[in-house]
C-alpha cells in the first residue's frame, strides 16, 4: 500500500539550524493564510543529523526575533519512510540535492532548493550558519523569509489537491 505524500520536507545537514527555521516559517505561514494548503504537514530533517539535538541557540534566537518558537525542536535523520511521505523536498544547497538523489529511492516529483521558487537571478544556496556569528543566522532566516510567499504559490500550483 502506498503511503500518502502529504508532507513538505526541508532538509539540511544537521537539522539544527536551517531546516528547523524553514519548517517553522512555512508552518506559521500555512496556519495564518494557507490558501487551501492547511492540510499539508511540514517537517524537517538532516542528512547527517544526530537525532535528538536541540535547535542551535542562535537559530532559536533568530526565530524568536520574528515571533516564532523553535525551542522544542529536536533533530532527526532523514529516512526513506520520511522521503516516501514527502510531496516535495526542499534542500538548502546543491550538495543536499545531490545527497538526496544518491541515497534515496522513489523521491517525490519535486526535489528543489528552497530558493528555487524565486526568480532565476537570485542566489540559490542558503549557506550553513552553524558556528558563525548571530548575524549569519539572521541572514539565513531572512533568505528563507524572502522565499516563503513564492513557495506557497509553488505549492498551490504544483501539488494535487
Amino acid at each position: 500500500m502506498a503511503v500518502e505524500r502529504d508532507t513538505v520536507t526541508f532538509v539540511c545537514t544537521g537539522n539544527t539550524c536551517r531546516s528547523p527555521m524553514a519548517e517553522a516559517l512555512l508552518r506559521a505561514t500555512l496556519t495564518k493564510r494557507g490558501q487551501g494548503l492547511e492540510q499539508l504537514k511540514v517537517a524537517s530533517f538532516g542528512l547527517a543529523a544526530e537525532s535528538g539535538c536541540p535547535a542551535s541557540t542562535n537559530s532559536v534566537k533568530a526565530m524568536q526575533r520574528i515571533g516564532l518558537d523553535i525551542g522544542a525542536h529536536r533533530s532527526r535523520l532523514l529516512t526513506q519512510a520520511d522521503v516516501d511521505r514527502s510531496c516535495v523536498i526542499f534542500g538548502m544547497t546543491e550538495s543536499h540535492l545531490a545527497a538526496l538523489h544518491a541515497r534515496f529511492d522513489a523521491l517525490p516529483e519535486h526535489v528543489l532548493l528552497l530558493r528555487d521558487v524565486l526568480p532565476a537571478e537570485v542566489p540559490r544556496d542558503i549557506p550553513d550558519p552553524f558556528g558563525g556569528p548571530y548575524r549569519e543566522y539572521e541572514e539565513c532566516r531572512d533568505s528563507m523569509v524572502e522565499a516563503i510567499p513564492a513557495m506557497v504559490e509553488f505549492l498551490r500550483h504544483n501539488l494535487p489537491r
